[in-house]
C-alpha cells in the first residue's frame, strides 16, 4: 500500500492525537461491557504479496490464511465485481466466525464518484456480496483524494440510499473533510445518524486522517506501516488507545494491517494481536510466520 508513503519515516511524528471530544461522548453513552468483538487481518492473502507466510506445500492460500487470521480486508472487490459463485467459494473455504470486510467497487467511488449512476452498480455489488452471509463484515467505501466537500449532496444522497442492513464504513481522503470544522461536524453528524463508521487511516504521509473521531461503536482502523522499526511502537500505541476505548464502552474493533512492502504484514499483525490479547483479554489466534522480527 503506497498511500501516505514517505522516504524518511524516522522523521515523522507518529503520536496518536487526542480523541475528539465527541468520541468520548459517544462511547460513554454506550453500555458495552467486557471484551469487544475484534477482527484483525491483512489486505490480501495471495502468496506473492505475503512471502514467507505460507508453509511449503500450502495448496490453498485462503484456507491457510483463514486458519491464522479471523478476517481479511478484501481489497480485490475494489477493482471488479466478482460473480456470486466466487463469493460462495470464499465462504465455503473459511471457518465459522471468519469475516470479510470488502472494499466497495471503484466504479462507485472513483469512476462515478457517487453520481446518480452508482445506485444500480451498488445494488449489483450488494447482491453478490451478500453471498458471504454471516461472514460479511463492514463494507468500506474509500473516496478519491480529490473528492472534496463540494460533493456534499452526493454523499448525503448515497448515505440516505444505502440499505441499512449492510454495515458501512466511509473513508474520506480530501483534507477539507477534516480541517474545515463546519464540514467535519456536518459529515460526522450524517455518519452518526446513519450508523456509518468513520474510517481512521494511520499512515506516515497523511497524519490529518488521524482525526480520532468515531461516528458509531466501531473503530475501523486501516494501519499502514512503513517497513520501519517504528511500526512496532506505533501498534503498541494503538493497543493503548483501544484499551482506553474498550474501557469507555467500545463494542467493535476492526484493525487491518498494511505495509508498503506487504510481506511483513503478517509479522506485524502477529505482534499487534499478541499485545492486544495481553492488554484487553482477547483470545485471538496469533498468526505463525516463517520470518521473525529483526
Amino acid at each position: 500500500m503506497k498511500f501516505g508513503k514517505v522516504d524518511h519515516p524516522e522523521l515523522v511524528d507518529f503520536t496518536i492525537p487526542d480523541d475528539h471530544p465527541d468520541t468520548t461522548l459517544l462511547l460513554s453513552s454506550r453500555s458495552q461491557k467486557g471484551v469487544p468483538d475484534i477482527f484483525v487481518g491483512c489486505a490480501k492473502w495471495n502468496r506473492q504479496d505475503l512471502k514467507n507466510f505460507y508453509p511449503r506445500g500450502t495448496k490453498d492460500e485462503l484456507v491457510y490464511y483463514a486458519s491464522q487470521f479471523n478476517s481479511i480486508e478484501l481489497n480485490a472487490t475494489f477493482y471488479r465485481i466478482f460473480p456470486a459463485e466466487q463469493y460462495q467459494k470464499w465462504y465455503d473455504k473459511t471457518p465459522e466466525g471468519f469475516k470479510f470486510f470488502p472494499k466497495m467497487t471503484n466504479a462507485v467511488s472513483h469512476l462515478r464518484r457517487l453520481n446518480d449512476k452508482v445506485y444500480e452498480i451498488s445494488d449489483r455489488y450488494l447482491e453478490v456480496t451478500s453471498q458471504l452471509k454471516e461472514k460479511l463484515g463492514t463494507i468500506f467505501l474509500q473516496m478519491h483524494n480529490n473528492f472534496g466537500p463540494k460533493n456534499w449532496d452526493r454523499v448525503e444522497q448515497f448515505v440516505n440510499y444505502w440499505p441499512k442492513e449492510f454495515p458501512l464504513a466511509m473513508e474520506f481522503r480530501h483534507t477539507d473533510w477534516f480541517t474545515d470544522e463546519k464540514v467535519s461536524n456536518e459529515l460526522y453528524h450524517l455518519l452518526k445518524e446513519n450508523n456509518i463508521a468513520n474510517v481512521l487511516v494511520d499512515t506516515a504521509g497523511r497524519r490529518d486522517m488521524m482525526h480520532m473521531r468515531l461516528s458509531n461503536n466501531e473503530a475501523f482502523i486501516r494501519y499502514v506501516g512503513a517497513n520501519h522499526e517504528s511500526d512496532y511502537d506505533r501498534v503498541v500505541d494503538w493497543v493503548n488507545r483501544l484499551e482506553q476505548w474498550k474501557n469507555q464502552g467500545l463494542a467493535n474493533i476492526h484493525f487491518f494491517v498494511h505495509q508498503n512492502l506487504e510481506r511483513e504484514s503478517p509479522l506485524l499483525s502477529a505482534y499487534f494481536i499478541e499485545q492486544l490479547n495481553a492488554r484487553i483479554g482477547s483470545t485471538l489466534t496469533i498468526p505463525q510466520t516463517l520470518i521473525s522480527r529483526k
